[in-house]
């Protein structure tokens, strides 16, 4: 290990009996852990926050199972990368052990042709793939490689787990054990750190090194707050800011004013947050904060997305500007976004009420001779393909759930409703 290393990387454990945390997974008679322990194990995703032992666990599985180890990020590695590692493997053929394992950190930022150039070789068992996401992998992995793949999810790291692994640090690593250090106050480390055991230990060692009289070292949170506030980065993509900025990008879209909103986006670009992460929140601040109002705004957000998925980076940032300023500049309105929350309050009120006779299914013969489907008229048989029935349960009969907003168009939505239910479902 290198004496130059971050801290992090020096504490990196060396065998699976030293690894912190994942207990429901390697714990004996754990999943994984019987898989290890069969020596078989199947080409899987670990999915979990960062700091949490993705990258490590997957380099600790190769040396438990004594299995040839190659690492891709996908970052900076494409189908071309892909590929010639699994020429490599091809080509070692009988001198190449078996059970080669393919890491790839970062998975989900694989496009789908990259992930796609993975199925063979997994599919053959040329290689044991482990990939490595903190996004959910139902989302960013192509189910063709997902059903290949067992999806195993980590945990961010305890409060115990944490001090632990910080504690080991100040005893076994050569430099900070030379430093006479006192840790007297730990709340503020383990904000700081939001469960990531890589941040907690990379800000311990900034700030040891902010003193320079290190005859007596002593840790406290003013201490902490003091001296990471001034060395951590001013945005991080995974913890407190990443979701503050996010905060600050939805609320001056909904505030209508596009000038702070591309502030904010600039300051997530610059950071290097995930694009797709970004497209997701203009999808929701769409139908929320918008919706009726400008139905428009739904169908470009999800343009969006879907150009920033084909387009990839660095050219995104403008789609993304692009329907940041359009929702910023958009009508607003928050009637089916209230409405939905009034009918699931509604749910959690009064339970599973029953489904009136009329509007079940009614598929058999004892079915329809209890009634089911009975009553019900068929919209289309009358004029105007409307006519008035009863589709609520009796209990709530009668209950409004959408109320219109100031904006024209949500207005426009309650007077079709009075035109035809009157005043049935209008307070």
């Amino acid at each position: 290990m290198r004496i130059n290393a971050p801290l992090a990387e020096r504490m990196r454990p060396k065998t699976l009996d030293e690894y912190e945390g994942q207990d429901h997974l390697l714990k004996p008679g754990a999943s994984l852990r019987r898989a290890l322990d069969s020596g078989l194990i199947p080409s899987m995703i670990f999915w979990g926050p960062p700091g949490v032992g993705k990258t490590t666990l997957a380099h600790l599985i190769a040396n438990h199972l004594k299995r040839p180890f190659h690492t891709l990020s996908a970052i900076s590695s494409g189908v071309k990368d892909v590929r010639e590692v699994i020429q490599k493997v091809n080509s070692a053929g009988m001198f190449q052990q078996s059970g080669t394992i393919l890491f790839i950190d970062e998975i989900h930022r694989f496009s789908k042709a990259q992930q796609d150039s993975l199925l063979g070789a997994v599919e053959k068992g040329t290689v044991t793939l482990i990939g490595a996401t903190t996004e959910n992998p139902s989302f960013e992995v192509i189910s063709a490689l997902l059903s290949r793949c067992q999806v195993y999810t980590l945990k961010e790291h305890s409060k115990e787990s944490l001090l632990e692994i910080l504690s080991k640090a100040i005893k076994e690593d050569v430099i900070i054990n030379s430093k006479n250090i006192t840790l007297k106050e730990t709340n503020a480390l383990l904000a700081i750190s939001g469960g990531d055991a890589r941040k907690l230990l990379n800000v311990f060692e900034i700030i040891i090194g902010t003193f320079k009289d290190e005859s007596k070292i002593t840790i406290d949170n003013e201490v902490v707050m003091e001296s990471a506030q001034q060395s951590v980065a001013s945005y991080d993509k995974d913890g407190e800011q990443h979701y503050d900025i996010i905060s600050a990008f939805i609320k001056s879209i909904r505030g209508s004013d596009p000038n702070a909103a591309v502030y904010w986006l600039a300051r997530m670009v610059e950071g290097g947050e995930d694009p797709k992460f970004i497209a997701r929140r203009l999808i929701i601040s769409a139908s929320e904060d918008i919706g009726l109002a400008n139905p428009n705004a739904l169908l470009m957000a999800n343009h969006c997305f879907q150009a920033v998925q084909a387009i990839g980076w660095p050219e995104g940032r403008l789609i993304l500007a692009q329907c940041t300023i359009y929702l910023a500049n958009s009508p607003k309105g928050n009637g089916s976004y209230m409405a939905m929350n009034r009918a699931q309050q509604l749910v959690k009120e009064t339970g599973d009420l029953s489904i009136p006779l009329p509007l079940r299914n009614a598929p058999t013969k004892l079915m329809k001779e209890l009634g089911y489907g009975k009553g019900y008229k068929y919209s289309h048989d009358f004029p105007g393909n409307f006519v008035q029935q009863e589709f609520l349960p009796e209990e709530i009969s009668g209950t409004n759930f959408y109320n219109a907003g100031s904006h024209p168009r949500e207005k426009e939505v309650e007077e079709n409703l009075k035109r035809q239910w009157g005043n049935k479902y209008i307070k």
